[in-house]
C-alpha cells in the first residue's frame, strides 16, 4: 500500500472514529445544533470514509503475496460484486483481462521485504524450463515510485520473451534489474531509476500452473557487492 494511501486509511478512519463518537456519545449535548444539512454532511463523509476503509480491508484479504509479490485471483470477472471490484481496484487501478486472458503481479519489494531502489542491484533467477507458463507472451516492466517508465539509455522499458533474453548455460535466466548497465549482460538488462521503483509482471493467456496457483514467481534478489 502507498504512503499516499495509507495517508487516506488514516484520515478516513479519524472521519469514522469522529462523528462514531459525536453520534453515539457526544450528540445527545449538541442535540440543539443540529441540522438536516449537517447530517447529510456527516452521512456522506462516514459513507465515503467507511467504502474506503472497507474496500481496504478487503483487498488485504483477497490479495496473495508470494516472493514479494502480489497478485489478486478474479479481476476482470464479470458478475463480480461491487465490494470485490472496488478491492480489486485499490492494487490493480487499470483496465484488466478476465485471468484465462491475462494474470497480473506487481512488487515494489524485493523477496526480503525491503523497498526497491536503484541504489542496489538486483536480479530475477529463473531456473530452466520455470519462465511464467503461457500461450501467448509475458513481460515484466519497469515504474519509478509514481509508475511512469524510468528514461534510460538503451530505451529499454520491460524485458520478456520477446525481448532476446539470454539464457544460461544450465537453460536458467537472470534478469539483471539496476541502475547501471551490467557488464556483459546487457541482453537481460531492465534499466532501473536511481531511486525507488515498482515491477509489473505480466502473463497473457496464462498456463494452466498459473490459473490453479501452481506457479511461483521468483523473487527479486538483491545482488550483495
Amino acid at each position: 500500500m502507498s504512503r499516499t494511501t495509507t495517508y487516506l486509511v488514516i484520515l478516513n478512519g479519524g472521519i469514522c472514529g469522529f462523528f462514531i463518537i459525536y453520534a453515539f456519545f457526544l450528540g445527545h449535548f449538541f442535540t440543539g445544533s443540529r441540522t438536516v444539512r449537517s447530517d447529510i454532511v456527516q452521512g456522506i463523509l462516514i459513507g465515503f470514509a467507511l467504502a474506503f476503509v472497507t474496500a481496504q480491508i478487503y483487498a488485504r484479504i483477497k490479495a496473495r503475496k508470494v516472493n514479494g509479490w502480489i497478485t489478486m485471483v478474479g479481476l476482470g470477472v464479470p458478475g463480480n460484486g461491487m465490494l470485490l471490484r472496488a478491492a480489486h481496484a485499490q492494487y490493480f487501478p487499470g483496465p484488466v483481462n478476465i485471468p484465462q486472458e491475462a494474470m497480473y503481479w506487481w512488487t515494489n519489494t524485493d523477496g526480503a521485504g525491503h523497498a526497491l531502489s536503484g541504489v542496489h542491484d538486483y536480479v530475477m533467477h529463473f531456473p530452466a524450463g520455470q519462465l511464467p507458463p503461457n500461450n501467448a507472451f509475458w513481460s515484466i516492466t519497469m515504474g519509478d515510485a509514481r509508475n511512469h517508465f524510468v528514461a534510460n539509455p538503451i530505451h529499454r522499458y520491460s524485458v520478456s520473451d520477446r525481448s532476446g533474453l539470454v539464457p544460461n548455460a544450465d537453460g536458467s535466466v537472470d534478469i539483471c534489474i539496476q541502475n547501471t548497465i551490467p557488464a556483459g549482460r546487457e541482453s537481460n538488462w531492465l534499466p532501473a531509476p536511481s531511486g525507488k521503483f515498482i515491477l509489473w509482471l505480466r502473463v497473457y493467456i496464462p498456463g494452466a500452473a498459473i490459473l490453479s496457483g501452481e506457479y511461483r514467481v521468483p523473487p527479486v534478489v538483491e545482488v550483495k557487492s
